[in-house]
């Protein structure tokens, strides 16, 4: 029977970076997870302060060839409704940076991280299924569907949406669903797209084209079931078609590359984040539409938050799930609530939350200092407050000069 301090489930983007950062810190990990499944065609936003992690890992390099940065964000009210909302668009150069963060192709990006667990020699890698855990005041004893058996003093759950780490644990979930679907692809284009990512606000949802390397850009479109089927049963040409209307023409003739997939939107909240010697990260403790970037930004916050309380413990304490329980509770509460009232806002046709929508939009196109707060917290939670406050002390301080 091997021990561990920590043992991580699930092998995706957010248990591979946990488990590098953990190991990284000191502590002796174990990987648990089958072996990868099909590549995911899918992409990735990380924002500037996730990629602070990835930089300290010793991954940068490597991953900003497959990279395109977000120098610029643009939402433009797609709807055919009377009150429309103006067009914002928030620049990284406003708040100092060059991008705001980079568009990550994820079965690269995946590749990378499986093959930099193999250089870490405090980090184990097992390719296996989680068939049990018992967890007693001392360590958590699992158990692997090829009949391994390890411990651990720390089990952390990046398992997804379903996971055995949750449920193991006895922590529920709040979930719900929308009438949405999301329709996943990348494109080629005739016209750069400038490192520029348009959101468009649709009634039926976001359309999100977000750069990639060249003149090619990946895209989420957010549309009501029986709409995204018809997409998806598009021709090939037809397909492009679309997309190109759909997107007003703004980066020319679009050519679709590969196949688009699909999945229908739900969000879900843990009821407890951490329970005992048991910590939950990812999609195991949080989900909600793709929406803003906010995905795996948070989930590498909670890699954040796990290492942060680490540091300080020499031992892993019997309550340590419910100290990172506390640590998380009002960043993933709150994001996740935004998310879901701005995707509610699109779908709603009521004139009241239309209104508020729209005006909303128009005091962040027409108000300097309320874009500044809004993308330094997208950017960094948290940190809007702090941001006013000094702005505040540097005006009153002109002043009295």
């Amino acid at each position: 029977m091997d021990h561990f301090e920590i043992a991580i489930v699930g092998a995706g983007l957010a248990g591979s970076l946990a488990a590098l950062a953990l190991a990284d810190s000191g502590r002796s990990v174990v990987l648990i997870a089958p072996a990868l499944g099909r590549p995911d065609g899918r992409t990735t936003a990380l924002m500037d302060h996730s990629l602070d992690l990835v930089r300290r890992l010793g991954l940068w390099e490597r991953i900003e060839p497959l990279a395109a940065p977000l120098a610029t964000m643009r939402i433009i009210d797609g709807t055919d409704r009377l009150l429309r909302a103006p067009t914002v668009t928030f620049h990284a150069a406003e708040v100092g940076l060059d991008a705001f963060g980079y568009n990550i192709p994820n079965a690269p990006f995946l590749a990378l991280l499986e093959k930099e667990a193999e250089t870490r020699p405090s980090l184990v890698r097992i390719i296996a299924s989680l068939s049990q855990i018992e967890t007693d005041a001392k360590r958590a004893t699992l158990t692997l569907d090829d009949g391994r058996i390890v411990t651990a003093d720390l089990v952390v759950g990046a398992d997804g949406r379903k996971s055995a780490v949750r449920a193991a644990a006895g922590i529920d979930v709040h979930s719900w669903s929308y009438p949405q679907t999301a329709v996943v692809l990348n494109f080629a284009h005739q016209v750069p797209h400038q490192n520029i990512s348009t959101e468009f606000h649709t009634s039926d949802g976001p359309f999100t084209q977000v750069p990639l390397p060249g003149s090619r850009s990946s895209l989420v479109w957010v549309q009501k079931p029986d709409a995204a089927a018809a997409t998806l049963a598009l021709s090939a040409e037809e397909l492009s078609l679309a997309v190109e209307r759909r997107m007003q023409s703004i980066l020319g003739k679009v050519s679709v590359e590969g196949t688009a997939e699909s999945f229908p939107l739900s969000g879900m909240a843990a009821r407890a984040f951490g329970k005992q010697r048991t910590i939950l990260i990812g999609e195991a403790a949080h989900a909600f539409p793709p929406i803003g970037a906010q995905g795996l930004n948070l989930s590498l916050r909670d890699i954040m938050a796990a290492s942060a309380l680490l540091s300080d413990l020499p031992v892993i304490p019997a309550d340590f799930g419910a100290r990172y329980d506390r640590r998380r509770r009002t960043d993933v509460l709150t994001r996740t609530f935004s998310v879901d009232l701005l995707n509610r806002s699109l779908l709603s046709e009521l004139l009241p939350v239309q209104l508020l929508r729209a005006a909303g939009l128009q005091a962040l196109a027409s108000v300097p200092l309320l874009r500044n707060l809004m993308m330094h917290e997208g950017l960094n939670p948290g940190s809007a407050l702090q941001t006013l406050r000094s702005s505040l002390q540097e005006k009153i301080g002109w002043q009295r000069a």
